[in-house]
């Protein structure tokens, strides 16, 4: 389900990047490598800044979901079922770069801890679970 919502996410924030993207390169056309090396950073440092936004606005919600995730019936909560803070969505979402860059071994977690937490859930003190309302 976890992987469902992921790619749910992934079609939603497609627009938005690809228009972000198209908006960097046509206000920085690039001279040469270097330039065209730092417009793809910067392309990719606004693209996760709108991911973060994206996620932590979301989890931290009332809805305690992203799109994706709320349309697959599941929220993220804390450690006592609580909605959790902007603060600590936020250090979810940059726990998940740990977690998918050891070949996506922390996501991969879910499928075999006791709590169904990722490397990402552990160390933001985090669960993803059953939403009542779906």
């Amino acid at each position: 389900m976890r992987v469902g919502a992921y790619f749910i996410d992934f079609v939603v924030m497609l627009i938005p990047n690809m228009l972000l993207s198209f908006l960097i390169r046509s206000m920085n056309p690039a001279d040469n490598e270097i330039e065209q090396a730092v417009i793809e950073a910067m392309s990719f440092i606004l693209s996760q800044i709108v991911w973060w936004v994206y996620y932590a606005v979301l989890h931290s919600s009332k809805w305690q979901a992203s799109v994706g995730k709320m349309a697959v019936g599941l929220k993220v909560v804390d450690e006592k079922g609580n909605r959790i803070s902007f603060g600590r969505a936020t250090g979810r979402y940059f726990a998940l770069f740990p977690s998918t860059l050891i070949l996506g071994i922390g996501c991969l977690m879910v499928g075999w801890t006791k709590k169904k937490q990722g490397l990402h859930d552990i160390i933001a003190g985090t669960y993803v679970i059953k939403s009542e309302h779906v």
